[in-house]
């Protein structure tokens, strides 16, 4: 009875209390519209009259029922190029409760990602990729976005790109998994495997040796980090996809694989942290030792801060280990289908008369250059991303019945982009934007419109590293194997997941 007389006693005052707070709510409210509404007339902004329609209006679940289903089907991206056509180059869309902008323009490409940069964040990455890559240059923003990036840079200059020796020293073991009487090989596992193992050399200075162990076929009973790596980035992207409803998507594996991955990397940063505390002492580190530890040493010279380096280095050996092999098992697909460009490529690749190539060499040589363009227009390792407003802005083009009027942007939106979409697009690359052509490498001088290693101030850092490493991979296999054959009788489907590869692998055969 107490309670209720001392409700009774304040009934009134909280009625008022309520009010008022609804009153000042529905006020804020609208004055942040007229404010919008302002803002959007001052910059000539026009509606987007392009929408993905949704039959849930709250949630847009059917949508996110959609997006699987196409991922199971392995059309994704063939979808996201319909929604294109048949919403326009810029449109509006619903990611649960959160509204969205899709553009393939390069024109507001160019300007979240470069001009206007600091008007957008990275969203909820942080929450996507965090469990397994904690605090790094990929989920990070502003200050410590920045400091990530002044720490990682030194590490991707021409000095340290240019040791080939890496990649030379595991070539036999790449070469002793490629069958020699020319039966059927899957390279996209082989590329995986041999990126992951030069990463972690580059970066950490020990090579998790996942081709040695495929050779020997023994077990050793150990924790596979390869194969805990590849479950903890298949996990990711699909948080991706359920953005706020991710807590759906808890499996015991993952938490496993993150742990696997974590605990193997923080057994480098331990022996780095030693190496930089007896440096101190000893005054001289040797040379072979500080050659070793090149990217993780680089790091701990900076910072005594075990989590943060282990961090970085996952971020990183993300980029390492999955954009190089993608590219390398997307060009050899294609070059399996187009033997007239595998004869082409090895013509240029004779001029080296069976020597390994220098950083210079690969750097000259115009037809792998066009290759490997060619692989990355019609399959960006990234082929979709996002952005966050985090005030009021505006984008160039996409409002109007037209298309060409500036859109304005709310705080809060989030702002997805599709470099696959643009890719292939017509007005930017002929009628034959869909064929896999590197002659046209040419006399092709793009700018915004071709995107594969990101734009402005996050543009990879690591992109001169993916391409060498590619370039030389392909160059030796050129010189060893004359011939090239498709194995795979059907098209290119995709495998999304942060990066895109072939579902099917690369089965090919390569003889002498």
């Amino acid at each position: 009875m107490a309670l209720l007389d001392l409700l009774e006693t304040y009934r009134q005052p909280l009625a008022l209390v309520a009010g008022l707070s609804l009153v000042f709510y529905l006020l804020s409210r609208l004055h942040q519209q007229w404010r919008q509404h302002r803002f959007a007339k001052e910059n000539g902004c026009e509606p987007v009259v392009g929408k993905i329609r949704n039959y849930d209006p709250f949630f847009a679940l059917d949508r996110l029922y959609f997006l699987g289903k196409a991922a199971k089907e392995r059309k994704l991206l063939e979808n996201n190029i319909k929604r294109f056509k048949d919403y326009g180059n810029t449109h509006r869309g619903q990611r649960i409760t959160t509204p969205m902008l899709v553009t393939c323009d390069p024109q507001n490409i160019k300007t979240f990602l470069s001009l206007k940069f600091n008007d957008y964040s990275m969203g909820d990455r942080i929450q996507i990729f965090g469990p397994l890559l904690g605090h790094g240059i990929f989920t990070s923003d502003g200050e410590d976005w920045a400091r990530s990036r002044h720490m990682i840079r030194p590490n991707f200059v021409k000095e340290q790109v240019a040791h080939l020796e890496i990649f030379e020293e595991m070539m036999d073991d790449l070469f002793a998994l490629i069958p020699a009487d020319g039966s059927t090989v899957d390279l996209q596992e082989l590329f995986f495997g041999y990126t992951i193992d030069s990463a972690t050399e580059f970066l950490c200075g020990h090579n998790v040796h996942s081709l040695k162990k495929r050779r020997s076929g023994v077990v050793d009973g150990e924790p596979d980090f390869a194969e805990a790596f590849n479950y903890s980035l298949d996990n990711i992207s699909k948080n991706g996809r359920y953005g706020p409803l991710m807590f759906l998507n808890q499996h015991p594996k993952a938490v496993e694989s993150h742990r696997v991955c974590q605990k193997t990397m923080d057994q480098f940063v331990d022996k780095a942290i030693k190496l930089r505390e007896n440096a101190g002492n000893e005054k001289v580190v040797d040379e072979t030792a500080e050659r070793r530890y090149m990217f993780l040493y680089g790091l701990a010279q900076q910072t005594g801060d075990r989590r943060r380096i282990r961090d970085e280095v996952l971020n990183i050996l993300l980029a390492g280990r999955d954009t190089t092999a993608s590219l390398l098992s997307n060009m050899f697909f294609l070059l399996a289908k187009h033997p007239e460009t595998w004869a082409k490529l090895q013509e240029e690749v004779a001029t080296l008369e069976g020597r390994a190539p220098t950083y210079d060499q690969l750097r000259n040589m115009k037809y792998l250059k066009y290759c490997l363009n060619e692989t990355l227009r019609l399959y960006p390792v990234v082929p979709v991303n996002s952005r966050t407003a985090i005030k009021d802005t505006v984008l160039p083009v996409g409002g109007g019945p037209d298309g060409q009027s500036p859109v304005f942007v709310a705080k809060g939106t989030a702002v997805a982009y599709s470099v696959y979409a643009m890719h292939r697009r017509e007005d930017f690359y002929g009628p034959d934007a869909e064929e896999f052509r590197p002659e046209r490498w040419i006399d092709l001088r793009p700018g915004w419109e071709y995107l594969p290693f990101n734009g402005g101030p996050r543009i990879c850092v690591g992109q001169q590293y993916a391409l060498t490493e590619a370039g030389y991979v392909t160059t030796r296999l050129a010189q060893r194997y004359s011939i090239l054959e498709s194995r795979d009788p059907g098209p290119w489907e995709e495998k999304l997941t942060l990066t895109l590869c072939s579902h099917n692998g690369t089965l090919v055969s390569l003889r002498h």
